[in-house]
């Protein structure tokens, strides 16, 4: 535990005040230690050595796992510490795909600033390991396996704080690899999209999959009607990109950049939340007019559906129906856009602009095309927006701002606020309570639930209106959330779940930052943006009412706003023939085992039984009669492990129970049954 006192860091008398670690002291002297696997929020792993320091009376050590002393003295930069940082990196660099010029990460790359900070001109080593082909399959991310430092970072995040697991060490020594399981593509595991592994990654090892080439293939094509939307957090992050403050809101820049680009029409997906608020919100109160009275999820975030279409299948008919405010206005858009024009819709390309790699998975869904064209052709991260802009020529710190184009321009203060967490839940139980009690809500502030911090809840009795809603961000939270509502602790009408800590401000697709306090300032310039928008509710929108009018029959969730503005899911676990073999008899040998490897079963310990039960059949000559797969679902997460030995399925398996089963089984054979 920490405690008071005082340290000396080079020669400075700096007090404690509850630091955690070394590391934390070293800072708040003003000294800029480098660090690659270094975050707040995770774990600590002291892999990249690069925060070293010396501490008298016990060496050099990492300061980020060495707890403060009250009377310690250390020294951050001796020649000896200097020799070793600079040494390390020159090993780094020596394995690394230095094609910095071509690189996305580039210009928020650690590996090449600490290079540069450290003196770093030549590469004394030779290169040890052999080059590896990058990952390009998956829609939202591109892996670079040479450009990998090892910190570890996107695969502490994976599992700490999404709890999904999509990546992970693998091999030993020098042979060490981040991958996913058994070297697939990200687009074949149980990755969720959501990009916070290229968020934290320290160089270019993970990206966000740029389709700027292909935008700019559309642009040029004079058939087309090129549009773009742009989602409420793009605004607030942006201007990051181009020094220009945190705090200022510049969508009416990024307006006019994009009609100078040679966008026809520029549309705000703060419009298309504006829809989702009146239709989510109508879906809820006809579900308890049925009588459903099951906790309804949101369905803005796509990184989440996703998670829950892998994980939770049978929450599927829990999930609210509305497509995401991207695809209200895509799909809207489209529509009206052709209609106007004479167009088909497939020559109406419709680009949007978010902070989410998972939006690029999104519009890859089959559900979310009219008759096989899709409602969003492209999609753009805020990263990918701003090097558009650059590349254009754009001056974005001097252009003048411009306004959206009409009807999908205009949206409200409740719209805009879905790009940080908690945003889509008050907008819907305000709505509600308009709704129901003709007046506004009194007061709206999730609160921390005791003893589960890992969300928030509001209760709301006023009038008419009895709502209990929970807030969450993050899936290993959410996964807590689930289990508790799926044993009956804890019960909700409304849960409101973002994929990413924060919400869409935090999306993995935002220009990258390494200043912990960014998210809440790009919380804080949305919510200021809101204050000044003459607009606050979504019924009051004008073009709301236009469009439900025009549109959908003037009704809110009538028959043409199902067709129009709502999707259904599917499960995408894996089944059980998905398997690959890995101790193969070389014939139908007689006793099979499929040990689960699915991320949740993962996570429980499978792997451990898959490792045992290798080294048992050698021990036990088993080779020619136990055929071992692993199998990537057994549709029984929550029961992990499970391990199927023949055809019986056992649940929460130990290395115990399956070689017990093993042997029962291959007692049974019939002598000379195996030849």
């Amino acid at each position: 535990m920490s405690q008071k006192g005082i340290i000396s860091v080079n020669g400075t008398k700096v007090p404690l005040d509850g630091e955690k670690n070394l590391l934390q002291v070293v800072r708040k002297a003003g000294i800029q230690m480098p660090t690659f696997c270094y975050h707040s929020e995770l774990s600590v792993y002291g892999a990249c050595r690069l925060c070293i320091v010396d501490i008298e009376g016990k060496g050099i050590d990492t300061s980020c796992s060495t707890p403060p002393r009250d009377g310690m003295v250390i020294k951050t930069h001796t020649p000896k510490l200097r020799k070793m940082r600079k040494t390390l990196i020159e090993l780094l660099l020596a394995n690394h795909d230095n094609s910095c010029t071509t690189c996305d990460k580039s210009s928020a790359c650690k590996l090449k600033d600490l290079a540069s900070d450290l003196g770093v001109t030549n590469i004394p080593f030779k290169k040890t390991r052999e080059s590896r082909k990058p990952d390009i399959l998956s829609p939202s991310l591109v892996r670079y396996p040479d450009k990998c430092v090892l910190c570890g970072d996107c695969v502490r995040y994976c599992h700490e704080i999404q709890g999904v697991g999509a990546i992970d060490f693998a091999y030993r020594g020098e042979d060490v690899v981040v991958t996913p399981a058994f070297n697939k593509s990200l687009a074949h595991v149980d990755c969720i999209n959501c990009g916070q592994c290229a968020a934290v990654c320290p160089t270019g090892a993970i990206i966000p999959r740029s389709e700027v080439a292909r935008v700019w293939e559309a642009l040029g094509d004079e058939s087309k009607t090129v549009v773009a939307q742009i989602a409420p957090a793009v605004r607030s992050s942006i201007g990051e990109m181009f020094g220009i403050p945190e705090s200022s809101v510049t969508v009416g820049k990024i307006m006019n950049a994009l009609k100078v680009i040679g966008f026809k029409e520029v549309y705000d997906t703060s419009f298309g939340a504006d829809m989702t608020v009146l239709e989510e919100t109508n879906e809820f109160l006809q579900r308890r007019k049925r009588g459903d009275e099951r906790t309804m999820f949101t369905s803005c975030c796509p990184g989440w559906v996703k998670y829950a279409e892998q994980f939770h299948p049978e929450l599927n008919d829990q999930l609210s129906t509305c497509m995401s405010p991207q695809g209200m206005v895509g799909s809207l858009g489209k529509k009206l856009i052709s209609q106007t024009e004479g167009k088909l819709e497939k020559d109406v390309i419709m680009v949007s602009i978010m902070p989410c790699t998972a939006k690029k998975f999104e519009k890859e869904r089959p559900e979310l095309s009219h008759d096989g064209t899709p409602i969003v052709d492209f999609v753009l991260t805020t990263q990918e927006l701003g090097k558009m802009i650059k590349e254009a020529g754009v001056v974005f710190e001097e252009i003048s701002p411009a306004s959206a184009d009409l009807p999908f321009g205009l949206y409200s203060t409740a719209g805009l606020g879905f790009g940080a967490t908690q945003g889509v839940a008050e907008a819907v139980a305000r709505y509600a309570a308009r709704t129901m009690n003709g007046k506004e809500l009194s007061d709206f502030e999730p609160v921390e639930v005791e003893n589960n911090p890992q969300w928030k809840e509001v209760i709301i009795n006023e009038g008419a209106l009895d709502l209990k809603m929970a807030v969450v961000a993050g899936t290993k939270n959410a996964e807590t959330l689930i289990g508790k509502i799926q044993s009956g602790e804890v019960s909700y009408d409304i849960v409101e779940v973002m994929a990413c800590p924060g919400g869409c401000i935090a999306g993995g697709g935002q220009p990258v930052s390494y200043d912990s306090a960014i998210i809440e300032k790009r919380k804080a310039a949305l919510k200021n943006a809101g204050k000044i928008n003459p607009i606050h509710a979504p019924e009051e929108n004008p073009y709301v009412q236009k469009i439900i009018e025009k549109m959908l029959g003037g009704k809110v969730g009538g028959h043409e706003a199902h067709d129009l503005l709502h999707t259904t899911y599917q499960s995408r676990k894996r089944i059980d023939f998905d398997s690959m073999s890995l101790a193969d008899a070389g014939r139908e040998a007689p006793v099979e085992v499929n040990v689960c490897v699915g991320t949740s079963c993962f996570l429980r310990g499978s792997q451990e039984i898959l490792a045992s039960m290798g080294d048992k059949i050698e021990q036990e000559h088993w080779s020619g009669r136990i055929n071992l797969k692993a199998t990537f679902c057994s549709e029984s997460c929550s029961h992990g492990p499970t391990v199927t030995v023949g055809d019986r399925k056992m649940f929460k398996a130990d290395m115990g129970m399956v070689v017990e089963e093993v042997e029962k089984q291959l007692g049974s054979i019939p002598a000379g049954a195996e030849k």
